[in-house]
């Protein structure tokens, strides 16, 4: 029903995102563009088998949009924690039937919008807020027509792992599950809410981003 898309990196800017990946993958991601009416752009890394890295990031050259940015990144409390480096906040998975899946998940399901970056258009479902269970359950996509990953050249970078930890560990499976994902992370109890992506390096070194 639906699988990994991407994951997303946020950033206060786009070029403290690249630095940031291209310090820790070794490679530096691509310019993508700008989302607008959303009041952010971004920039993508391939990470093979349609999946790839997204750096997102406030973009300064859009006027404020009159909704909040994608992912919380007008939350107070994920700004500040971009101010010291940028991290992993979220992840999306596509799917070829998004209509079907909204209309059974009803409000779980969020409203969904038409979304555009030059010649590339998409729609997507944001889980409600405070029902996303701090970004641990993804947005959905459904891409009109090709998608942004058959676009990019193969970093070889790759993604072994999606993880995550809450302390209401029952209520996050529950929800993947309902949105056929309940293979795509690997969940654990935890404290708090946390997403960690493990990725492997072109020269076979595994790094670990994480949302905390």
């Amino acid at each position: 029903m639906a699988e990994i898309d991407h994951i997303v990196l946020g950033a206060r800017t786009l070029e403290e995102g690249a630095a940031f990946v291209e310090q820790h993958l070794g490679v530096r991601p691509r310019p993508g563009g700008q989302h607008p009416g959303f009041g952010t752009h971004n920039m993508l890394l391939g990470l093979g088998s349609g999946v790839y890295l997204e750096v997102i990031a406030p973009d300064p050259a859009q006027p404020e949009p009159a909704h909040a940015r994608p992912f919380d990144l007008d939350d107070p409390s994920l700004r500040l924690a971009l101010e010291a480096e940028p991290r992993l906040i979220a992840w999306v998975a596509r799917t070829p039937v998004l209509d079907a899946v909204v209309a059974r998940l009803g409000h779980r399901g969020g409203k969904v919008v038409a979304m555009r970056r030059g010649d590339l258009s998409w729609r997507m479902a944001f889980p409600p807020q405070r029902q996303d269970m701090d970004n641990l359950i993804p947005a959905l996509i459904q891409w009109q027509g090709e998608g942004a990953s058959a676009r990019l050249p193969d970093s070889h970078v790759r993604l072994v792992q999606l993880e995550a930890e809450h302390p209401e560990v029952d209520a996050v499976k529950a929800a993947l599950a309902e949105r056929g994902l309940e293979d795509a992370v690997k969940l654990r109890p935890g404290p708090h809410a946390r997403l960690v992506a493990r990725l492997r390096r072109a020269d076979g070194t595994e790094v670990a981003l994480s949302s905390g």
